[in-house]
């Protein structure tokens, strides 16, 4: 009886330390996807503003990328993206669209990370997609 007891014991502590490792690998890649859609979304704001020579407002935003402003007559016929909605990053967070932002760039798109919160360290930090590479 012992035995099968520390037997147990040992099979819990090894799930434990499998478990650990795998939940780290899961918010290593949501990262890692974030920064993607981050550098995507970044190249799209780019090809909109040189085909309408103005980037979207901030009442706009992203959602410029998929429906068409009033004001813009040189709009590719299928948007700027492939899909039909505004990618979110890999926690389910909307991207926060920012257009003359106080570091001195002509625009930025956020994720706040995974809290959603702005601010914050390790996986809550914020990515930014002036830093997506």
């Amino acid at each position: 009886m012992i035995e099968l007891m520390a037997m147990l014991i040992i099979i819990g502590l090894l799930a434990t330390l499998v478990v650990t490792k795998v939940a780290d690998q899961i918010d290593k890649a949501r990262v890692t996807t974030t920064k993607v859609n981050l550098k995507t979304l970044h190249q799209k704001i780019v090809e909109f503003k040189m085909d309408n020579q103005r980037y979207p407002t901030e009442e706009e935003g992203l959602e410029a990328l998929i429906v068409q402003p009033s004001d813009v007559t040189n709009y590719p016929p299928d948007g700027y993206l492939d899909t039909s909605e505004v990618p979110t990053d890999a926690w389910g967070n909307d991207f926060y669209y920012e257009l003359d932002p106080e570091t001195g760039g002509k625009f930025r798109i956020v994720s706040w990370g995974a809290d959603g919160e702005e601010g914050g360290e390790g996986y809550d930090a914020d990515l930014y997609s002036t830093d997506a590479n």
